[in-house]
């Protein structure tokens, strides 16, 4: 449903931000989930998305509700508890001019869907996987999932006595072209994310550590705000520039130090900036990102910023030599051969 535009902000659509908007949230107040669905908003506002050509997907939790939430005008589909890579797979088979969203957790990706995340990104579904990460299942009262800290107390679960998975090496480890680790406090960093992950072509998998303010947020908790508020280190500051929305390339480039910069670019042709802060970084080499990740884990450090990224890779629908007309626009005279065609191909196995 539109708004009424009087002196309302609108983009190149005419539309304005509230246009992108969905249902009122059910979840929790102050859930870093709700968050994550803003900055959604924002993003497909100054992008200036089409609705009707965004399909947003998920599975089972807290997290899979959050499609309800943004882009009202978009397609949806809330699929059973970690078979969300599977419709995916489907649907950007059927449609390869959808934009594809994503939404799941750490218990629907890291536990009963883990296989099928490995595969969705080992096949290279051109997606945006966006994890809402908690540590905990938030919609069965609070119990630890596959990512949560080793160690870790809650109250009414005791101590848990396993090491986490860390799904974004997961994704490396798996071929992901595109990983990255995010809070869902730090606004602009998942704004820049997200709208890189858009232009990528293949599957873009975005670890987003959302705290749950009802059961897991301790400050001793990697998942908490307290603890992501506090130890977050950001590998470099991020700039996501559009060939649409890029300013001029001398006022871009004044604010940055010689010498400091890794400028990435997108399949789409737009640019992700990097300005290094602190740690020496190259998103670009996988084996330095993977010792980065285990250096996080071993000490409890929580990295954010783009983790990884390699030219891309064919897509699944290339790698399956799909039509360049989406097969969802092909008239049934190319859908279905003729009943003579079917049986010559029956004879020639014969």
């Amino acid at each position: 449903m539109t708004t009424n535009k009087t002196n309302l902000k609108t983009n190149a659509l005419g539309l304005t931000r509230e246009d992108y908007k969905g249902a009122k949230s059910t979840l929790c107040p102050g859930c870093g989930h709700d968050s994550i669905s803003n900055q959604i908003i924002s993003i497909a506002y100054e992008m200036g998305l089409e609705q009707y050509k965004v399909i947003k997907l998920s599975g089972i939790g807290c997290s899979s509700k959050t499609p309800a939430y943004f882009m009202g005008g978009g397609h949806a589909f809330n699929s059973i508890h970690g078979r969300m890579p599977s419709v995916a797979t489907g649907a950007t088979l059927a449609n390869s001019e959808l934009v594809a969203i994503g939404v799941s957790g750490d218990g629907d990706t890291g536990s009963i869907g883990l296989g099928q995340y490995k595969h969705l990104i080992r096949r290279n579904v051109p997606m945006v996987y966006i994890i809402e990460n908690n540590g905990v299942y938030g919609l069965t009262k609070g119990q630890f999932s596959a990512t949560a800290d080793e160690g870790q107390v809650l109250k009414y679960y005791g101590k848990n006595e396993l090491p986490a998975i860390d799904l974004a090496l997961e994704a490396i480890i798996g071929g992901c072209t595109f990983v990255a680790r995010s809070f869902s406090g730090d606004s602009k960093q998942v704004q820049t994310l997200l709208k890189a992950a858009i232009g990528h072509k293949g599957t873009a998998v975005i670890d987003i550590v959302s705290p749950c303010v009802t059961f897991n947020n301790s400050p001793e908790s990697t998942k908490s705000y307290p603890y992501g508020k506090e130890h977050e280190i950001a590998l470099h500051d991020i700039q996501y520039f559009a060939p649409d929305y890029v300013m001029p390339r001398e006022e871009i480039t004044a604010d940055y130090e010689e010498g400091t910069l890794i400028e990435v670019e997108m399949h789409d042709g737009s640019h992700i900036r990097l300005q290094k802060v602190g740690e020496e970084y190259d998103p670009r080499s996988r084996a330095q990102a993977i010792q980065m990740l285990e250096k996080s884990q071993r000490e409890q450090l929580f990295l954010t910023g783009l983790l990884y990224y390699e030219e891309p890779r064919m897509t699944l629908g290339e790698t399956v030599s799909l039509t360049d007309t989406p097969l969802a626009r092909l008239p049934d005279a190319k859908l279905r051969p003729p009943r003579e065609a079917l049986d010559k191909l029956m004879q020639s196995m014969m």
